[in-house]
């Protein structure tokens, strides 16, 4: 930008919200710096959010995070129920996996869900690396936890209830296992030894990926965290289905990932 832009009396106010607080002042950087809005107008924005720090700058970060999601997808075309349940189911994920992600494996783990739609306006809160095979990274703890918290985060569209999402997360693990697990998945020689396949590693990334990996690895401890309730028949039919059909292909891969022995 050219002239005196920001202001010093902008500048002045923007330390006043931070409250020393470093990923205030970051956050609203990458959130000004979007190269998909206007930063004088984003500024804007953020100049107009009432100036409150209490308990450690908690209610500024809280009010700064709102202002984030508003402005991300205020000119996004979907319509509004499909755009929040969306952000909701993708963001979800992000936040819960038990291990990093890329786009890609994210995409196939949700079913390919318009997570690119949803991400690609985030970019101030989420840390998206420029090789697209490494994965997407939270900018900050306290963003997972302002959405996680029914107290800090007053607006239902972007509340991300745990559990809810935990059992969502669940039901994507076993629905790809469904469709992907099969017997001699890596396609190796019958009675091959595997310490003699030298390009395993290449065999597990071509015919297995991240996503279904995740997913043989980690549905239990989504499953641990689900709670009971109205939704357990989904659930309950879910996991039959798996024990009945895919558990012995489910066992190979991860004797292929050198999990069992």
């Amino acid at each position: 930008m050219v002239g005196d832009w920001p202001s010093p009396s902008d500048i002045d106010i923007l330390c006043k919200k931070a409250a020393g607080l470093f990923i205030y002042a970051a956050t609203v950087i990458k959130f000004v710096a979007s190269k998909y809005h206007i930063p004088t107008k984003r500024l804007s924005h953020i100049l107009s959010l009432p100036q409150s720090t209490t308990h450690e700058g908690r209610s500024g970060i809280d009010l700064l995070y709102t202002q984030v999601l508003e402005q991300a997808f205020c000119d996004v075309d979907l319509g509004e129920q499909e755009l929040y349940s969306c952000f909701r189911s993708v963001v979800g994920v992000v936040l819960l996996v038990y291990n990093l992600l890329p786009i890609m494996a994210l995409s196939v783990l949700l079913g390919g869900s318009n997570i690119s739609t949803v991400l690609r306006y985030l970019h101030s809160v989420l840390l998206f690396p420029n090789d697209k095979a490494e994965p997407i990274q939270i900018f900050h703890k306290s963003f997972p936890d302002f959405l996680m918290d029914p107290g800090r985060c007053k607006d239902e569209r972007f509340f991300i209830n745990p559990s809810v999402h935990h059992q969502k997360t669940l039901l994507s693990c076993l629905n790809l296992m469904k469709g992907r697990l099969r017997r001699n998945i890596c396609n190796l020689d019958n009675y091959v030894v595997l310490s003699k396949v030298k390009d395993i590693s290449a065999h597990r990334e071509k015919y297995i990926g991240d996503a279904l990996e995740y997913a043989c690895m980690f549905w239990a401890r989504h499953l641990v965290e689900t709670p009971s309730g109205s939704d357990d028949a989904e659930v309950h039919r879910a996991i039959e289905d798996f024990f009945t059909t895919q558990l012995l292909f489910w066992i190979e891969v991860l004797i292929v990932r050198n999990l069992l022995y």
